[in-house]
């Protein structure tokens, strides 16, 4: 055991480290891992809770050659992934024209757990978001940065609803919240041209006209963060992408940036990049 990581990196020689810290503590964690010749990172999400430590992760992953995996663990759950995978890209439901996702409960908290159903609207529309707009629950009409205190506490971040404008024409629309209905529960509807799904932790269906046809999910081994850990380990051998890279974290982390920008801005539309001049002011 190590009371410092950094003695930890300095001399364990280590191949995988997982970050599994408060969300506002993992930047300098990850940074020196990579920097220290990991040749893997697990990280929590979200990935950072401000931009600056986003891009500085991403850069020093990428320049030590080292594998950044976010643990949004949707990604790692058969059922979404191949209800993605299996159904959507399939055409199955057409073209995807919108996604609906929401969170319940009094733990609907933007980067605790919004960050899960952002990045499953991500996943699901597979292209760059152009801008976002946003609004607050009441009571934080003032919240420009992360307050949190790594998610423990409701009350230190808040709910929020938010439009997703993606290149590809596809809109994403985020219900997070209020935190006084009833929870805790998380679900998506991704809409095609011929059909739409109605996605939950538990169950897909799939509508392609009025009766409803269950998506069965493969059988896995693991699933969620062993299947992460596990697909890192591969990765590290066999070489490839993992299913949940850094990139894709931190444009979750970009999105909500976004939504505090347009909240801050009077629910204005914001631009995807956020630019930098309005994270300066």
């Amino acid at each position: 055991l190590y009371t410092s990581y950094q003695d930890m990196l300095e001399n364990a020689n280590l191949d995988i480290v997982t970050v599994a810290t408060s969300a506002h503590r993992h930047a300098n964690m990850v940074i020196d891992a990579a920097r220290a010749g990991a040749k893997g990172i697990f990280c929590e999400k979200p990935l950072a809770t401000t931009l600056v430590e986003a891009d500085a992760m991403v850069a020093a992953c990428a320049a030590n050659d080292t594998i950044l995996s976010i643990d949004h663990t949707r990604r790692f759950n058969p059922l979404w992934r191949h209800t993605k995978e299996g159904v959507v890209d399939r055409g199955m439901i057409g073209q995807v024209r919108y996604i609906i996702a929401t969170l319940s409960g009094p733990r609907a908290m933007l980067f605790r757990n919004g960050t899960h159903l952002i990045d499953a609207i991500c996943y699901f529309a597979d292209s760059a978001p152009e801008w976002v707009m946003a609004e607050l629950e009441p009571g934080f009409e003032d919240y420009t940065e992360y307050r949190g205190d790594g998610g423990h506490v409701p009350a230190t971040e808040p709910g929020a609803y938010g439009h997703i404008h993606f290149a590809n024409g596809v809109r994403g629309s985020y219900a997070g919240g209020s935190k006084t209905t009833p929870g805790p529960k998380s679900s998506a509807e991704v809409i095609g041209t011929t059909g739409r799904i109605l996605l939950s932790r538990a169950q897909s269906i799939l509508y392609r006209g009025e009766e409803p046809e269950p998506i069965e999910a493969p059988e896995w081994p693991v699933e969620g963060i062993p299947e992460g850990v596990q697909e890192l380990v591969r990765l590290i051998d066999e070489g490839g992408e993992p299913v949940s890279p850094g990139r894709a974290g931190r444009t979750v982390v970009e999105i909500i940036i976004g939504f505090l920008e347009s909240q801050h801005r009077g629910n204005a539309p914001i631009p995807i990049p956020v630019p930098r001049e309005y994270l300066d002011e």
